[in-house]
């Protein structure tokens, strides 16, 4: 495995491996890998010649009281694990050739950053969409692959390409679970003994709104009011958001939508704030 840290040379690889016909398949970290990332790296082995995964903590996507510097990180730990799944290059940019001197052009998709997540986190997809724009305009990728526990930024970013005539396959794959069911996430190192008991249960109140909907309720006030309710007994959580929206717009859903409805929550166990959803 090849590691770069230069943009233009990354660039450069890229360009040239696309004049030979090479199918270039890309996966977007923040490094502090775990089997989720794992999974994706994998994905991308199977769908392209070239393999590039990037490994950047974007601070553009940090609020001035969120864990940028806290933000965990082991690069030689993810180099490792990155040429065991089959890797050709890590990017590896430094943050003043991402962001230099009098950079001020940024990349937004409206409401759509404002919903879930924007709601507590509000310049957080500004910061999201223009990194990983930055990211494509670099790494010139002919497949992104992402995972669906980060559905609404999947999404933003999906629609990004769409809307700018990328022209990029956006590949979403299923979350990575630990046997508990807790979705796997570089965060869930922050938990206590105490917290990683509980935490659980965001996973489980999610396939309970499932099952609810399997059985036929449409009403996603009365889903929604069955999540917190769950999430209002624990000892350790304190629900940040939980909301049914449309797939397709991101708007909130007074009715369940087969086949368009993202059930999508977040839940603070301490410092630690945890997303999660599932998809009907």
């Amino acid at each position: 495995m090849e590691i770069i840290y230069d943009p233009a040379e990354m660039q450069k690889r890229a360009l040239t491996a696309r004049r030979e016909g090479h199918r270039i398949a890309f996966v977007p970290t923040m490094g502090f890998f775990h089997e989720g990332h794992i999974s994706l790296m994998r994905k991308g082995r199977a769908l392209g010649d070239l393999l590039v995964v990037s490994n950047f903590v974007n601070p553009m996507q940090f609020g001035p009281a969120e864990d940028l510097d806290a933000y965990p990180r082991d690069f030689e730990r993810d180099c490792t694990m990155a040429r065991e799944a089959g890797v050709d290059i890590m990017f590896a940019p430094r943050r003043d050739s991402m962001y230099p001197r009098g950079f001020r052009t940024f990349v937004e998709v409206g409401e759509w950053g404002t919903r879930l997540c924007g709601m507590t986190r509000p310049t957080h997809f500004r910061g999201v969409t223009t990194i990983v724009a930055k990211l494509f305009n670099i790494v010139q990728p002919d497949a992104v692959i992402m995972g669906w526990k980060d559905a609404q930024q999947f999404l933003i970013l999906r629609r990004m390409v769409e809307d700018l005539n990328m022209p990029i396959e956006m590949i979403g794959v299923e979350t990575m679970r630990e046997a508990d069911g807790l979705a796997m996430s570089s965060r869930n190192r922050y938990l206590t003994a105490g917290e990683r008991a509980e935490a659980p249960a965001i996973y489980r109140s999610l396939c309970e709104a499932r099952s609810m909907i399997e059985k036929g309720e449409r009403r996603a006030d009365v889903i929604m009011k069955h999540i917190q309710k769950t999430m209002a007994g624990l000892q350790h959580g304190r629900i940040d958001y939980s909301e049914a929206v449309s797939m397709s717009s991101i708007e909130p859903l007074s009715e369940i939508q087969p086949g368009d409805t993202l059930i999508a929550t977040a839940v603070f166990f301490g410092k630690a704030r945890l997303i999660d959803n599932i998809r009907c």
